[in-house]
């Protein structure tokens, strides 16, 4: 499987538990780090939590296991490491606080409207 692909499979599994303001951004040509950064707003610590489940589920269907997880006690925030792809769940005050879409801002963002349901 492709970091595109996973970056897609992320990204509708963020829709499926009602994932905010879902963009993926390309960042291989600017970072080692992963070729794609998936971010998305949650409106609770809980919806934070199901959010990364349902990441890892969807993961695990195309056998792939999340590498690592960190996050913050509070629930505000969790990054899930699937090596090529990295996933970032904020609620909306973190989002603006860390607001990757500023550091990352020569990043490529991806067209997800043949991806996610419309609103």
């Amino acid at each position: 499987m492709t970091s595109y692909e996973s970056a897609m499979i992320l990204a509708k599994a963020l829709d499926s538990k009602k994932g905010g303001e879902i963009k993926v951004l390309k960042t291989e040509a600017l970072t080692t780090l992963a070729d794609y950064f998936v971010i998305c707003t949650a409106t609770s610590s809980t919806q934070v939590k199901a959010m990364s489940d349902a990441c890892e589920e969807a993961m695990e269907k195309h056998g792939e296991q999340v590498h690592h997880i960190e996050g913050h006690r509070g629930g505000t925030w969790l990054l899930l490491d699937f090596s090529s792809v990295v996933v970032h769940i904020f609620t909306d005050e973190s989002r603006k606080f860390y607001d990757l879409e500023r550091l990352w801002g020569d990043a490529e963002e991806v067209d997800l409207s043949e991806v996610l349901k419309p609103e």
